[in-house]
């Protein structure tokens, strides 16, 4: 087929302009050039205005969310890996494999061509590598001073087998809470690239896809599994209490229990931040059956996003739903919900 265009899009020093958005010629040549050499699948080249596909048996789940984090690219990762992974996480906390996203782009007039294409790229590769593919998608040109970069949403479906019923409402008094690993890290690695603080050892963001850990999970304890949560906005402290309240109960964590890295623990002091507050993007919280907690710690800790995986406490009956905390000397203390934003733009 012959190239329709006149020149080739200058990914190396031009820059997003107003018809890039348009609808005409230039936004043809930037989804092709672009997005679609990257996302490259047999859905997304047919062109069409929407994807189409088969579903196997089972019942649908579908989240969407949407991203705007600052800086646009950190340690660990940037806006385009992280919408894949928050994405594919959502689906995934219901138990269900994910299938498919779709990507909606919001860009700003004079974003660098390079910078929107190493975000393509990485959100490319996240995706490849969570088994999820873009199928569909839209993109959307703002005039200069309107945006900020870029933003970028997308929307997962997944499907959840037959004998799976996951959902935050389901805790009960008794069951045992586990993460599968060490809270913080990616609100502190924000924080530290947006202030460009600089400490002893690189804090990398967490942001990681965990649909393979969930598969694992499921396949190994399916009826035993009652809650998955993936501690974002708000962390830790946020995602207990939300289904703490859900499922209208109380629940209590053991501070020694709770992995944070040591470096993680030392910038928060630095900052003025506590560490269960803190954003996570590869990270979960299971409630479970009491009996299956160490057969479910076992099968986390054999996967390598759940190699650090603990259980922190259990669930209690509480009419007045608090998450408490035992803390290392022995008292306890209520984890509230969080007043006001700790970390803006964390996602």
């Amino acid at each position: 087929m012959p190239n329709p265009y006149t020149t080739k899009l200058n990914l190396k020093t031009g820059k997003v302009d107003l018809s890039h958005g348009g609808g005409g010629r230039a936004m043809a040549q930037l989804i092709d050039e672009l997005f679609i050499k990257h996302f490259d699948n047999d859905l997304l080249r047919q062109h069409n205005d929407q994807a189409l596909f088969n579903v196997p048996a089972g019942r649908l789940a579908i989240s969407t969310d949407s991203y705007v984090i600052s800086p646009l690219f950190f340690p660990g990762g940037d806006i385009g890996s992280l919408a894949v992974h928050g994405t594919v996480n959502d689906v995934a906390m219901s138990g269900a494999k994910p299938l498919y996203l779709s990507a909606g782009f919001i860009l700003e007039e004079g974003l660098p061509l390079a910078d929107l294409e190493q975000i393509v790229i990485s959100m490319a590769d996240a995706a490849k590598r969570a088994g999820t593919p873009i199928v569909t998608g839209d993109t959307k040109v703002l005039e200069r001073g309107k945006g900020d970069g870029v933003f970028i949403n997308t929307t997962g479906v997944g499907i959840v087998p037959e004998g799976v019923a996951i959902s935050g409402n389901r805790a009960q008094p008794g069951c045992a809470i586990l993460v599968s690993g060490s809270i913080g890290d990616h609100g502190v690695a924000i924080m530290a690239g947006r202030e460009n603080l600089q400490f002893e050892t690189t804090i990398v963001s967490d942001s990681a896809a965990l649909n393979g850990l969930v598969a694992d999970m499921v396949a190994a304890a399916p009826a035993d599994i009652h809650c998955l949560r993936d501690p974002t906005r708000g962390g830790l402290a946020t995602a207990l209490n939300e289904l703490a309240q859900q499922s209208g109960v109380g629940i209590v964590i053991d501070e020694t229990q709770v992995p944070i890295k040591s470096e993680v623990k030392a910038a928060c002091e630095i900052l003025g931040l506590d560490p269960l507050y803190v954003a996570n993007e590869g990270k979960l919280v299971c409630i479970c059956a009491a009996d299956a907690a160490e057969r479910l710690l076992a099968v986390m800790r054999q996967h390598p996003l759940g190699r650090d995986a603990a259980i922190i406490g259990e669930v209690i009956a509480d009419d007045h739903h608090f998450v408490q905390m035992t803390t290392a000397f022995g008292g306890r203390r209520i984890v509230d919900w969080p007043v006001g934003e700790q970390l803006p733009r964390i996602c």
